[in-house]
């Protein structure tokens, strides 16, 4: 009553061994894609991993660098400017990860938070009647009366272009995982259990044991019970280039470090331009949002303080090289991988698998 290994010859199998051995190989098929996989997906876990924690590095240095521009630069803002910085790194950390924001709303509520801030506390340091209802006619006005001038602006636009690659990258490498994770765990079709037993099992039915399958042989079963993973072939070539194209754009013109370094000097310069238009900046603030009350003797307007290069440099350029380094390894290897999908049924028929360098081998009929 064998369905699979029928032969000839007297045979030690019997139905129930042939419904184990087609458990055997589901098992095994598995588990042998797993181990193809392991090292590609540890590659690029690992690389996830690497990449998100320069991400976070330069974020944080990026972030010190501000707060350090405030309580240098601008001290009677600074106690209350440490939330609307935080929010800003948050808000890109958050979109770097894939999440549904956007980098010019991020950048303008900071912006709007920002305002009140240098209005009361630069423009008009005498100001005392900070009400809620006045903070938030400023934050409105702002949008209008673009306090900041082009830097806000340009801000956007310079942090768009490289926040944008490192975004892409992450859920690249994310899709990356996903499409291996569901290989792993392909259905395997009745024809192929039973190509596989035949191939691995049915010699054991003659008491063949040591017998293995001829190379040409298993690379036609393999192929066949490959041949939907094995599509994947073309676009995993394609999301090799993509990942490469990315990594050129975050080392080119969308450089993730050159653009997150250089915030707190757009963010210096768009308060440097509010302070020099404080006049007429006044003005239309209070046909706007009214006179808030002033301080007896009303302070005069607190110095410009042009903010000294921060030294953090070394951390910085460590971080930078870092990034630069890890990059490259990436590429490289992923460029290697590029034929996994291809060769896949090759590198399953190699090593113990098959009978090599024999002289006799099993055909799915008989020793050859």
């Amino acid at each position: 009553d064998l369905q699979i290994c029928q032969h000839r010859a007297p045979t030690c199998c019997t139905k129930r061994m042939e419904e184990s051995y087609q458990a055997a190989v589901r098992r095994e098929r598995t588990q042998s894609i797993q181990a193809l996989n392991f090292e590609l997906k540890y590659m690029i876990v690992g690389h996830i991993t690497a990449f998100q924690e320069a991400f976070e590095s330069l974020l944080r240095f990026a972030e010190n660098r501000t707060s350090s521009l405030f309580e240098t630069a601008y001290r009677p803002m600074a106690k209350e400017a440490a939330e609307p910085v935080k929010e800003l790194f948050t808000d890109i950390s958050l979109y770097i990860l894939g999440a549904e924001t956007t980098v010019e709303s991020a950048v303008l509520r900071f912006f709007d938070s920002l305002f009140p801030l240098v209005y009361s506390r630069l423009i008009n340091p005498g100001i005392t009647d900070l009400s809620e209802d006045y903070t938030e006619c400023l934050r409105l006005t702002r949008q209008d009366i673009n306090p900041f001038g082009h830097y806000s602006k340009n801000m956007v636009t310079e942090l768009s272009k490289s926040l944008w690659a490192s975004r892409m990258l992450s859920q690249a490498l994310s899709l990356g995982i996903e499409v291996i994770n569901t290989t792993e765990h392909a259905a395997l079709t009745k024809e192929c259990s039973r190509a596989l037993v035949k191939m691995q099992y049915c010699p054991h039915c003659q008491g063949l044991t040591l017998i293995r399958p001829c190379v040409g042989y298993c690379l036609n079963v393999m192929r066949g019970c490959l041949a939907s993973v094995s599509e994947l072939d073309a676009q995993w070539r394609e999301f090799i280039s993509t990942l490469e194209y990315l990594t050129n754009e975050m080392a080119a013109s969308h450089d993730l470090e050159i653009a997150l370094s250089g915030i707190w000097n757009s963010i210096n310069e768009a308060i440097l331009h509010a302070q020099l238009n404080g006049p007429q900046l006044s003005a239309t603030v209070d046909k706007v949002c009214g006179q808030p009350r002033q301080q007896e003797g009303n302070l005069s307007s607190a110095n410009i303080v042009p903010v000294k290069e921060v030294t953090e440099t070394q951390t910085f350029m460590m971080a930078h090289t870092s990034l630069n380094n890890k990059r490259r390894e990436f590429i490289n290897y992923m460029k290697r991988s590029r034929t996994f999908y291809a060769s896949i049924a090759e590198r399953l028929c190699d090593g113990d698998l098959v009978m090599r360098d024999s002289s006799t081998c099993w055909n799915g009929e008989d020793v050859v």
